[in-house]
């Protein structure tokens, strides 16, 4: 087994004081982790409080079983799952969801889960080991276009097709099993590359994220959570990617507006739909102290969102 290095939470601070925590507050933590958002919630709500955490990944449920807190509840599930795990969870409404997006450090620093090119280990990258297909499978499995496609569409590749190509060259000799020898193939094809970064950095994240869906994930969950926050609960997202933080940017915005139908429609003003959240600040970024002690801090973003008092309804998304 690999070297795991501490894992280091994002923005601890920021998005608990963002969620504005009550101590009878009811909270949702859709990415446990490790758990560092999980318990400085925890630590801020009173007897009465609750959280629940979910996450996809088993190692990450396992550790949080291991935190013996009558007021927390543990579920193995998707965040894309948030509305049937709240109603599993026997509650109506929650004042906060919080939820960290991508992948952990200690999913990158264990080199068995194949999330890294620093490790030669299976090529698996699912955040959840006990289904879906493996990057290895989808790699032997789809064509030269699906390829190509996901890698410049999820890594922002302007390889992409020479990475393609070269796959499905080397896999009708042997398919490609290992970490490393995704890697290699990556930089034999792609020759030049932004200072201090692996040529194969794109191509990984691709996959990843399409192994997971989870661009698709993100999408189903955030209109869920609107519909779980009672009026003033707080929305709170950390994305680590233009791709992610476009998603999440786009939504609340327009959650935040009234106008979301088409111009010129006969109807009455009071006939329109109301905002549904109230955006809150700007985006905010890891600080550089932050980012000095975990460089992987360096591209996170947090937008944050309330729900507007009075708002009962369901969201447009």
């Amino acid at each position: 087994m690999s070297a795991v290095s501490p894992h280091q939470t994002v923005l601890l601070t920021e998005a608990v004081e963002a969620l504005e925590v009550k101590p009878s507050g009811v909270y949702v933590d859709g990415t446990f982790g490790r758990g560092g958002h999980s318990r400085a919630i925890l630590a801020h709500l009173g007897p009465e409080g609750r959280l629940l955490a979910l996450d996809r990944d088993p190692q990450a449920i396992a550790v949080a079983r291991e935190i013996n807190d009558p007021r927390l509840q543990v579920l193995h599930r998707s965040f894309a799952e948030l509305g049937e795990a709240v109603r599993e969870a026997g509650l109506a409404h929650v004042d906060g969801v919080l939820l960290d997006i991508g992948v952990s450090s200690p999913q990158i620093d264990e080199g068995e889960r194949g999330f890294s090119f620093r490790f030669d280990a299976p090529l698996d990258m699912r955040m959840d080991t006990t289904q879906g297909e493996t990057a290895a499978e989808f790699l032997a499995n789809a064509d030269l276009k699906e390829i190509t496609e996901v890698i410049r569409n999820y890594g922002e590749e302007r390889f992409a097709f020479q990475i393609a190509k070269k796959i499905v060259a080397a896999r009708s000799e042997r398919p490609l099993a290992t970490t490393g020898e995704l890697a290699t193939l990556v930089r034999e094809t792609v020759r030049t590359r932004e200072l201090g970064q692996d040529p194969a950095t794109r191509t990984f994240q691709a996959l990843r994220i399409h192994v997971n869906q989870e661009l698709e994930q993100l999408a189903l969950v955030l209109p869920q959570a609107v519909d779980v926050l009672a009026p003033g609960g707080r929305l709170v997202v950390i994305s680590f990617h233009s791709l992610e933080d476009r998603i999440v940017k786009r939504f609340m915005r327009e959650q935040a507006s009234a106008d979301r139908l088409p111009k010129n429609l006969p109807l009455r003003s009071v006939d329109l739909p109301q905002p549904v959240l109230k955006l809150i600040g700007k985006a905010v970024k890891a600080s550089e102290a932050e980012v000095a002690g975990n460089p992987r801090a360096r591209s996170a973003v947090m937008r944050v969102a309330e729900k507007f008092v009075g708002t009962s309804g369901r969201s447009s998304d």
